[in-house]
């Protein structure tokens, strides 16, 4: 009596085949599905994380010029806000120049 069967030794062989098909069929499927999106990825014109941190420093540091150019100018006025009289002094009326002239 025969201990193995032929035919149940084919159908394994067959099944191990189709299984190892499978599997590579799948595997080209992900990458060939991966490749698409990669390209409809890099044709959105989406920035990479290097460029998006790049410009996020600049605008950190373009914010703080802007807040010490504020400060400057702040500074600026006040001293420039002392140094104009305040009023104190009275304008001469009309038709005076303010300049004196020797009397005869």
């Amino acid at each position: 009596m025969q201990s193995q069967n032929r035919f149940f030794e084919d159908l394994v062989k067959i099944m191990n085949g189709a299984a190892g098909t499978v599997a590579g069929m799948t595997r080209e499927a992900q990458d060939g599905m991966r490749e698409r999106a990669k390209e409809w990825v890099a044709g959105m014109d989406f920035v990479s994380r290097e460029e998006f941190e790049a410009v996020k420093q600049m605008a950190a540091t373009a914010r703080e010029e802007v807040e010490t150019l504020k400060a400057e100018v702040a500074a600026l006025k006040g001293g420039k806000a002392r140094k104009v009289p305040t009023g104190d002094a009275k304008a001469p009326p009309a038709g005076v120049t303010g300049i004196e002239t020797p009397e005869e």
